[in-house]
This record gives structure tokens, sequence and C-alpha cells, in this order.
């Protein structure tokens, strides 16, 4: 059966009056419908310079964690988890058009990771990320969503030129802005020991990957590794709203799936 140890630690930083990131979780109901049903866990980073960032943040996960609470145990993760984001991004969009007359540009980025037997789900928009740590490792298994990305992609400028712009957080994608979203989703398998890390811009905009390393090496507390990684990017920079949540794979359930239904691997 998967079983997980997670924390999620966010801070202000060092400039804003207030926080625009938001994060939540939701967990299964039971023991006993531990093995069927999932995890899901949640960070929006309001998008700043724009109308009510931490409306949209939080808008947008308590909507998905909603419509994740209410899934039956044969749903796939794969495919429903990136409805259930556009269905929050539907959420913010209006919610935009009720609080200001005449629409308002409140919009906020989002990135989802649920978890069932062996598999993670991750689906996302924008530029809050998603990393897999595994045997002294960090892997971003997220693409940010920002127009400078794009560019890179398309052969139009180097990684380099994109790091040092000036343009790099202008989102090329986010919940809020438009009524239908390109969702970006995608599968992993995990293994006892991976260390799954959810984060927004204010963190990954600081610290690297190989400080997360170092902070979640074997048996580090979770919750002391969460204070010194936001405290890390706070004392190199602090000019944004930081955010983490910090998921240990603690075991796992090996299965195979046939005709949709899931079937326990030896």
């Amino acid at each position: 059966m998967l079983d997980v140890e997670f924390v999620q630690f966010t801070d202000t930083g060092k400039v804003r009056d207030h926080n625009e990131d938001y994060l939540g979780f939701a967990a299964p109901a039971a023991d006993h419908d531990a093995r069927h049903k999932s995890w899901l866990f949640v960070l929006a980073d309001g998008v700043g310079g724009q109308d009510r960032g931490e409306v949209a943040s939080r808008a947008a996960v308590e909507h998905l964690l909603s419509g994740f609470r209410r899934l039956t145990a044969g749903d796939s993760l794969n495919s429903v988890l990136p409805r259930l984001v556009q269905a929050a991004n539907t959420h913010v969009f209006e919610t935009a058009a009720a609080v200001v007359p005449g629409g308002s540009s409140m919009a906020t980025t989002i990135v989802a990771c649920a978890l069932r037997f062996d598999r993670a789900t991750v689906s996302h928009a924008g530029d809050s990320r998603c990393y897999l740590i595994r045997h002294g490792q960090a892997r971003q298994i997220t693409r940010d969503h920002t127009v400078t990305n794009e560019q890179v992609l398309m052969g139009l400028i180097t990684a380099r030129e994109a790091s040092e712009s000036g343009s790099r957080s202008l989102l090329s994608r986010s919940l809020g802005n438009e009524m239908f979203l390109n969702v970006e989703t995608n599968e992993h398998t995990v293994h006892k020991g991976d260390v799954l890390l959810l984060c927004s811009d204010g963190l990954h905009g600081s610290v690297k990957e190989a400080d997360m390393v170092r902070s979640l090496g074997p048996g580090a507390d979770l919750e002391t590794a969460a204070k010194e990684l936001v405290g890390l990017a706070k004392e190199r920079d602090g000019g944004d709203n930081i955010s983490v949540q910090l998921i240990r794979i603690r075991s796992v359930e090996r299965v195979g799936m046939y005709r949709g239904q899931p079937y326990r691997l030896p």
C-alpha cells in the first residue's frame, strides 16, 4: 500500500506585505480505503502585479481539492486530474468576472501532484514546479510555461539568454486568464525513498537542485528541510512569496493495469 509523509511551508518573503501563494492537500479518508484512493498535493502562486492574486490561488486550490475528493476508486488520474485543473481554471475565470464588474485580470499558476499505487500524476500551468529527488539527484519533471522558455524550445534564443532576460518570469499560460486552458500532464513511477518537491518560483528562482539534494539527504527530517530551503531562498533573494511541499514515499505497491483495472505485481 502507498504510504507517504509530507510537510508544506510558506513564507511571505522580505518584500511583499501579503502572501499570494496557497497550498493544500487531500488524503485518503480512512485507512481501509487508502489502497484504492489517492493523495493530492496542490500549490498555486497568484500572479503578481494583477488583481487579487491571493484570491485566484486560493480559489484554484480549493476548487481542485473539492473536485478531487469526489473521485471514485476507478477514476484514471491521468485523465481526471487535467480535467479538474481545467475546472479550477474556469472557476477562477468566473470568480474574477463576479468579483469585478466587467471582468478582472485575476490569475494564478498551479502545480498538482496526485499519487496512487506506484504512480505520480502531475498537472500544471505556469512556472510553479515539481521535482523528483532520487538517489542524490533532483530532476525537474514539469516544464515552465513562460514566454522565454517557449522561445528556447522554438530555437529563437538560448537557455542562457532566457535566464538573463528581464522578461523570464512572463507566463505563457496560467489559470484564470481565459475560459479554456491547455493543461500539461505527465505520469511517473515512484519508488520507496523518493521525495517529490512542489514549489513556487520564489523558491526555485534562487534555490538550486544541488541545494534541494543537500537538504533532503537520506533520513532528513522533512520539516527541517522545508524550513531550510525556504530560509535559503529568503536569504538569497526574498523578493517574492516562497512556498514548498515535500512528499516522501515511504512504501509503494507495485501494480500493473489490465483493461483499466490494477493488479498487484510480484
